[in-house]
C-alpha cells in the first residue's frame, strides 16, 4: 500500500478514525476522504496536512489542514464503555431475575397444590400416549 499515489475513499460510509498507519503512505499526492462518518483528530504528518481541507469534508475531524482545533475530546462512535458495562450488568440480573421467578412460578405451584400436580401428570401421561401413538403410525 506504500506505493499508492491517489485514493478516493469519499462517499463510502466508513466511521471511526482515520488511522496513523495512512501517513506512512509516502508517495500519496490525493486523498479524498469526505463525506464519510470519520471522528477525531487527523494523523499528524507533513503529507496529510497538505492536502486540501475539501477532501475532510463532511466529517467531524479535527486538526491541520481543517480550522477546527482539536482542543476538545471528540467521542468516537462506541467508545463510552462506562455505561455500556452498567447496562450489561442489568441485562444480565433481568434475564436472572426473569428465570427465577418463571421457573419457580410454575414449580411452586405444582409443589404446592397437589391437584394440579396431578393433573399435570395425568397431561404428560396423555400427551406421551398420543406421541407413541403417532411414532408407531408413522413407522
Amino acid at each position: 500500500m506504500g506505493s499508492l499515489e491517489s485514493v478516493d475513499l469519499s462517499s463510502n460510509q466508513l466511521s471511526g478514525e482515520i488511522p496513523t498507519s495512512i501517513s506512512s503512505m509516502t508517495l500519496l499526492s490525493h486523498l479524498n476522504l469526505a463525506y464519510n462518518n470519520l471522528t477525531g483528530k487527523i494523523p499528524s504528518s507533513t503529507q496529510l496536512q497538505s492536502f486540501d481541507p475539501s477532501s475532510f469534508t463532511g466529517n467531524e475531524l479535527c486538526g491541520p489542514p481543517l480550522l477546527k482545533n482539536c482542543t476538545e475530546i471528540v467521542p468516537t462512535p462506541g467508545s463510552e464503555t462506562g455505561n455500556e458495562d452498567e447496562v450489561d450488568w442489568l441485562f444480565y440480573v433481568s434475564i436472572a431475575v426473569g428465570f427465577i421467578v418463571g421457573f419457580w412460578s410454575v414449580i411452586g405451584s405444582l409443589l404446592i397444590n397437589r391437584r394440579w400436580r396431578y393433573m399435570y401428570c395425568h397431561f404428560l401421561n396423555r400427551l406421551g400416549d398420543k406421541l407413541a401413538r403417532v411414532v408407531r403410525k408413522c413407522c
